[in-house]
């Protein structure tokens, strides 16, 4: 009996000294060119879908207006894009170069709908989570510090629509200037401003 003892201590140590082994032995990938560990993927959804089960808000911030998803696409486009996509642009150097790759929300070539027929959708709580706490060893940064709570719901809303954004929301997105509201006034001559001052 204590043989098998000490053969199955020996076995549980075996595993974690060759694992050892195996990070000092300079051949780990650890660039983010390089394939991932063994079961890295695996051991790290794992861990996040057990966190966010107990760590997700209780509710949603309930379906957004139309002025909420501008204000997301604002905060998208200042701090979210140069990972995660712009509408009909190609991805950009910091994208390509991160591991795990970042999802793409938009794509080139493919052109955002809009059906005002369909309602928008509520904010996913899984999307506020992350934009909220970031993801470790993942390039995805917390916004925490960054943004309001009121922020974090707005771009997870607008993340949560991407696929049926109004006209107006794309021109947000997009960086497109905003038509002035009214025209101005035109402008004096320099001859019309020396005649009033006789």
């Amino acid at each position: 009996m204590k043989k098998y003892a000490i053969v199955f201590i020996a076995g549980i140590l075996l595993v974690p000294a060759a694992f050892y082994l195996y990070l000092r032995s300079g051949y780990a990938p650890v660039s983010t060119s390089a394939s991932p560990l063994p079961f890295e993927r695996f051991f790290a959804r794992l861990a996040m879908r057990a966190t966010m089960s107990h760590e997700l808000p209780k509710a949603d911030a309930g379906p957004p207006t139309e002025a909420q998803l501008a204000r997301g696409a604002h905060i998208y486009r200042e701090y979210c894009a140069v990972c995660h996509g712009l509408p009909n642009e190609p991805r950009t150097a910091i994208s390509k170069g991160l591991y795990p790759h970042p999802p793409q929300f938009f794509k080139p070539g493919e052109s955002t709908t809009y059906n005002p027929n369909l309602p928008y959708r509520p904010a996913k709580r899984k999307v506020y989570w992350k934009v909220k706490n970031g993801i470790r060893l993942s390039g995805m940064p917390s916004f925490k510090g960054a943004l309001t709570e009121e922020q974090i719901w707005e771009v997870s809303q607008f993340l949560g629509n991407a696929r049926n954004l109004p006209p107006k929301v794309v021109a947000v997105v997009e960086g497109k200037p905003e038509q002035p509201q009214q025209a101005k006034s035109p402008s004096k001559s320099h001859q019309q401003i020396a005649a009033d001052h006789k």
